[in-house]
């Protein structure tokens, strides 16, 4: 490891040691990364250094920012921390915000005061925000004043936390006025490329979310992988899309991407469909970013969208079933860009392009990383078989103090608790999350499979697959299903879904129970939480 810029060492301190890290590839010329390296350099100040500095850089209502622009807000943020809040290298500032420029310069900040971001989705409760300031050892936070009440109260109960200013604040107090009495000018902590800079909190779909540590280089080396060899954006391009900075799917898409090649991206506090699809014809966006389940609920409204200036459009967050990539091929016009990432392992490490799209897979290995297919014995398995997902590359999974490492590493190899197989020609083909994996009478059922058929049927607006205890059978298929406005959730109803499933896969496959439901559980990052789903099932069994 390089030398350390951090003060504070905690999160040196705290990664797990070597032997339970995966094993990191560097293969590519574009990874061989210098010892030293702060990734704020790279993505923000390089371009105004090198005259881009009056290129448009973020945009939101009311507000357009330049490169210079941002670097100017986000160095000022940085003399705050440093000269008001006393915040040392290492020091980790939990960052809560909507998706918004503020939050944008915010992050960059704490980049070049070489501490680390934490940041937070902006709907979760003091409850949450109290592990996230706990198992980070949060010494400092930057919020949006909007969202300041839950903070407030995790605060008082936080020890750890001394420092909190607040932003989008008029106030004497906000840190609008602090950056007014600062310089526009700092000079960025000469960080290490392993130096911690992230912690990044898993989405919780199954539960108890982790920390997961990264480096600047890891923020760097998920720039060069899927985006110039998959998505292959331009300077041009606008970006724009629903995920959370807070989390990586967001922060990557709609901040560390763009900046990185010089294009500008658009941050919008709210992603409804009728907002997203006025603000690509409002902005003139390129390149789109959102979860399956909102690409369902654009594409009833997305006709405008078939003449605008929208080019590319990339799903990733949950699998993306079949009858979502043809809904919205037919509603506009554009092929999808489908892809699978971790928040263990940064962003997208399986992706098509649109020209090499399959649909019903997600695709076939980024460059830079290698993945296979492990049998229960950890052995790779037969083509076509299913087994378990295993990853390499030049980012991996490295948990904040959690016995968990050692259930996602093993080997060297990262297994992201996805059930794939791999087929002749390279592609790899999603079945369910290992622990999604429904066995019954003897047979292998992936609820993702039975949700893609469920979706199909004119009358479902979305729907969940689970496997629920039986005496007879171990388990049986279960569909959650919300109805589409004007359809009555009757008897008739489920046993015409039931018959709609056995024509359309296998009939053993079909679900055995039927429930209808007014919404489901999700993560705020659009993930569907089955583990919610299996929990109301179990408290209704009791």
């Amino acid at each position: 490891m390089a030398y350390s810029a951090h003060v504070d060492t905690f999160t040196r301190d705290k990664l797990p040691p070597p032997e339970a890290q995966p094993e990191f590839l560097f293969d590519l010329p574009e990874l061989k990364f210098p010892e030293r390296m702060n990734c704020a350099t790279e993505l923000l100040d390089r371009h105004v250094a090198e005259g881009r500095g009056g290129r448009v850089c973020i945009q939101a209502p009311k507000l357009r920012w330049t490169y210079a622009d941002l670097q100017e807000k986000a160095n000022r943020i940085a003399n705050v921390l440093v000269k008001d809040l006393g915040v040392v290298p290492g020091n980790r500032v939990l960052l809560r915000a909507p998706n918004n420029p503020m939050m944008a310069a915010c992050w960059f900040a704490v980049m070049k005061v070489g501490a680390v971001a934490t940041a937070t989705m902006p709907l979760l409760r003091a409850k949450e925000l109290k592990h996230v300031i706990a198992k980070a050892r949060v010494t400092h936070a930057l919020c949006d004043m909007r969202l300041a009440e839950e903070l407030k109260l995790a605060a008082a109960e936080s020890p750890d936390l001394k420092h909190i200013r607040w932003f989008n604040d008029a106030s004497a107090d906000g840190l609008e006025a602090a950056m007014a009495k600062q310089s526009a000018e700092f000079s960025n902590v000469d960080t290490a490329r392993d130096d911690t800079c992230i912690l990044a909190f898993t989405s919780g779909t199954t539960g108890q979310p982790k920390a997961t540590m990264h480096f600047h280089r890891d923020v760097m080396a998920s720039c060069v992988c899927w985006p110039p060899y998959v998505l292959r954006p331009t300077p041009d391009d606008v970006f724009m899309g629903t995920p959370p900075l807070a989390f990586t799917f967001g922060l990557g898409g709609l901040l560390l991407f763009p900046l990185h090649i010089g294009a500008s991206t658009v941050l919008l506090e709210q992603g409804a469909p009728q907002d997203l699809v006025d603000a690509v014809l409002n902005y003139q966006a390129s390149i789109l970013f959102t979860a399956p389940t909102s690409y369902r609920a654009i594409a009833a409204i997305a006709g405008p969208l078939r003449r605008s200036s929208l080019r590319k459009c990339v799903s990733a967050g949950e699998a993306l079933p079949a009858a979502t990539r043809a809904l919205w091929k037919e509603a506009t016009g554009i092929e999808m860009i489908d892809g699978i990432g971790a928040t263990e392992l940064m962003h997208i490490f399986i992706s098509a392009d649109e020209k090499e799209a399959l649909p019903g897979a997600t695709g076939k290995v980024v460059p830079g990383y290698v993945a296979c297919v492990m049998d229960d014995s950890g052995r790779p398995a037969k083509t076509g078989e299913i087994g378990k997902l295993a990853v390499k590359g030049p980012t991996g999974c490295r948990y904040l103090a959690d016995e968990r490492q050692a259930s996602y590493v093993k080997n060297g190899w990262n297994y992201t608790g996805d059930a794939y197989a791999l087929d002749a020609e390279g592609y790899f083909h999603y079945h369910s999350r290992t622990d999604d994996m429904i066995i019954s009478a003897g047979y292998n059922i992936a609820g993702p499979e039975v949700e893609d058929a469920l979706l199909r049927h004119p009358k479902v607006a979305e729907c969940g697959v689970i496997g629920v205890p039986d005496e007879e059978r171990g388990q049986v298929v279960k569909a959650i299903v919300v109805l589409r406005p004007g359809n009555e959730p009757t008897p008739e109803a489920a046993r015409e879904l039931q018959d709609y499933v056995k024509q359309s896969i296998a009939p053993y496959k079909y679900p055995r129970q039927v429930e209808f439901a007014a919404s489901l559980p999700r993560t705020e990052t659009g993930k569907l939480q089955r583990f919610r789903l299996r929990q109301a099932t179990q408290g209704e069994t009791k």
